[in-house]
């Protein structure tokens, strides 16, 4: 029912829906700790979250969905809820493969894999392989992402582009760096939500969100539910995109 509730509100400004929609999953270890449960506990309801979440994109056809589930800076965490987290990211796959694939999901992977051991990196390729033509909803999953690393492996290509002869320096432009970016194929992101109550994008998708709208909630992630999307929705749904314009031009344009 709350589905549907999310589905008819939201349905009113079909057009305001976002087509990317971008998201920092904070609050796990908090939902656990205010409970007295392990931090782990916490991590495995964090699942159950992104699983509601992502059958909500789904309904809604929202075109992209992304997720920040590792970032190269939680390396720095405990080494045993690092491995706790790995070994649920492998359960995970292996569990949830088979029901994105079913409800057309396409999944894939952004970052860098190479830190992964190869049992972790066979499935993320196998899971992108077995989803790679499901054309209802691209998940995006950012592990050992880091916005900062992005540009700069995008911008090294680009330098052994000039070095070798194929570019001058002068023909580099954002178009270029974009197209070298982990999401060069992808929509920028519309709406960017963070659970949990902090109010900054640490190193996610530096380059893709400069004009997304950004909306910040203190729910803690596993807490975050259909309820919960369509504040964010509502919220995008009330924004004026300018892109630099003015607000009278948008409005003008809006009406032609």
């Amino acid at each position: 029912m709350a589905q549907e509730h999310v589905q008819t509100e939201v349905q009113t400004a079909a057009q305001r829906l976002p087509r990317h929609v971008a998201i920092i999953m904070d609050g796990n270890g908090r939902w656990a700790n205010a409970r007295g449960l392990p931090r782990s506990l916490g991590h495995r309801e964090g699942v159950k979250a992104v699983r509601r979440v992502v059958e909500a994109c789904v309904n809604l056809h929202i075109e992209t969905l992304t997720l920040f589930a590792f970032s190269s800076e939680n390396w720095r965490r405990p080494r045993q809820e690092v491995g706790l987290l790995m070994d649920l990211f492998v359960r995970t796959l292996k569990k949830e493969v088979n029901r994105l694939d079913r409800n057309g999901v396409r999944m894939r992977f952004i970052g860098d894999r190479s830190a992964f051991d190869q049992r972790l990196q066979s499935l993320m390729t196998a899971a992108e392989e077995q989803t790679g033509t499901n054309d209802q909803l691209n998940l995006v999953i950012a592990v050992n992402y880091g916005g900062r690393w992005d540009v700069t492996q995008a911008t090294r290509r680009l330098a052994q582009r000039v070095e070798n002869g194929e570019l001058r320096a002068d023909d580099i432009d954002a178009g270029l760096i974009e197209s070298e970016l982990c999401s060069a194929d992808l929509p920028e992101p519309d709406l960017f939500i963070r659970t949990g109550g902090e109010q900054r994008i640490s190193n996610y998708l530096i380059w893709q969100l400069a004009y997304t709208e950004l909306y910040f909630t203190d729910l803690l992630w596993p807490s975050f539910d259909d309820t919960a999307l369509q504040q964010a929705l509502t919220f995008f749904a009330s924004r004026q995109r300018r892109f630099g314009r003015t607000g009278d031009q948008v409005e003008q344009a809006g009406s032609a």
